[in-house]
């Protein structure tokens, strides 16, 4: 991974790069910020410039050894750490034994990804991906192994906050105290729910959304759009290199959630409580990481709605078809019962992730919007 393949960030670049030039490696970072700004591939172009054998002024060579080995995410000193969900059947219980659908997927993903592309690339359906406690012991290992060829040996973990608490407590020594040339690179979404100690022993690194004119100008070259369009699509993504690419593609998720968002709020108006059973019984089978990314996008709905009614288009991040249903939608949205929706949604958001019985929570959310919609 290149830095000068990844969307905008200079700033972050700049001080990653300048901190290899002065020799300052801190042993455990923590890249943090909103999905799909890019951290995921500035850990992995930073862990490639770290061991270039040839390192240029601003980027890695591409050429030696090591790099060909990080083209294939397959160096003997790189290790990588990702929620996974445990096979029985086909024994896999640790990130290693999904190896190779890892670096296939990040690779055809052009290394923008998020959870649940993920988990639906590996077919996680119903369960919620986990970094198990195992896989404490399995780090343990492979940080006691010396290293084999690389200046650092390089440990890659992708949204430790889904690291089981025992896992996480397990590792708190050798974070803080690794064996020598030993960097951990934790690459996270949700800073906060870390547990606090080991925040505490990361150097933080935020990183915010790309800036509108480097999404811009990435747009109009990766996908020749009009520059009309690619602004237009840059302030829908709101930063995020991965929702604009969404955006552009209209993505199947978007299209079914979006369906599903208009058939549950003109069932809830409408009060057909046969057809709202059906509905929470559809969204009862669509697996629990859809689920709440199903209700963080009613969240966000909700949210874009609410605001669109106080005629401030520069503050409203809708798509061509979510603006249109709001011309007749918007108004139902108001002072009266914004608060209802959002905390109706977060608890419901809540109940999932607590693995309540999904049907039952639709249906109840269903319900209980019936009331809210008529305020």
């Amino acid at each position: 991974m290149f830095f000068k393949d990844i969307v905008g960030q200079n700033q972050v670049k700049e001080h990653l790069i300048r901190t290899v030039k002065d020799g300052f490696i801190p042993h455990a970072q923590l890249f943090c910020g909103p999905e799909g700004v890019g951290k995921f591939p500035l850990a992995l172009a930073y862990a490639q410039y770290l061991n270039c054998e040839y390192p240029a002024e601003d980027d890695s060579c591409g050429e030696c050894p090591s790099c060909i080995k990080y083209k294939h995410l397959a160096h003997p000193d790189l290790h990588f750490v990702y929620p996974i969900v445990k096979k029985a059947a086909k024994k896999k219980d640790v990130c290693d034994d999904y190896i190779a659908e890892w670096r296939e997927f990040v690779k055809s993903n052009n290394y923008y990804f998020n959870l649940n592309k993920w988990l639906e690339n590996i077919e996680a359906e119903n369960s919620q991906g986990l970094i198990y406690a195992k896989e404490s012991e399995e780090i343990l290992r492979k940080l006691s192994l010396r290293i084999y060829e690389a200046k650092y040996k390089v440990m890659i973990i992708w949204l430790p906050e889904k690291m089981h608490e025992s896992c996480a407590n397990k590792l708190l020594k050798i974070i803080e105290e690794p064996t020598a040339n030993t960097v951990f690179l934790l690459v996270s979404d949700t800073p906060d729910n870390i547990i606090t100690t080991i925040q505490s022993r990361c150097q933080r690194i935020n990183i915010h959304g790309v800036d509108k004119a480097d999404l811009v100008q990435a747009l109009e070259s990766e996908y020749n759009i009009t520059p009309a369009d690619a602004a237009n699509v840059a302030h829908l993504s709101k930063g995020s290199y991965l929702k604009a690419i969404e955006t552009i593609s209209l993505n199947d998720e978007h299209k079914y959630f979006f369906e599903l968002f208009v058939q549950m709020m003109r069932a809830s108006y409408a009060r057909r409580i046969k057809e709202i059973k059906a509905i929470a019984n559809e969204l009862g089978t669509i697996g629990r990481e859809n689920q709440k990314s199903f209700l963080i996008y009613c969240q966000r709905m909700v949210r874009e709605y609410f605001v669109s009614n106080m005629g401030q288009p520069d503050m409203v991040y809708m798509a061509q078809d979510e603006s249109g249903f709001g011309m007749k939608f918007a108004p139902f949205i108001n002072e009266r019962n914004i608060v209802g929706f959002m905390d109706e949604l977060a608890l419901a958001e809540r109940h999932v992730e607590q693995n309540v019985n999904a049907k039952m929570v639709f249906f109840d959310l269903c319900l209980k919007i019936t009331m809210l919609i008529k305020q």
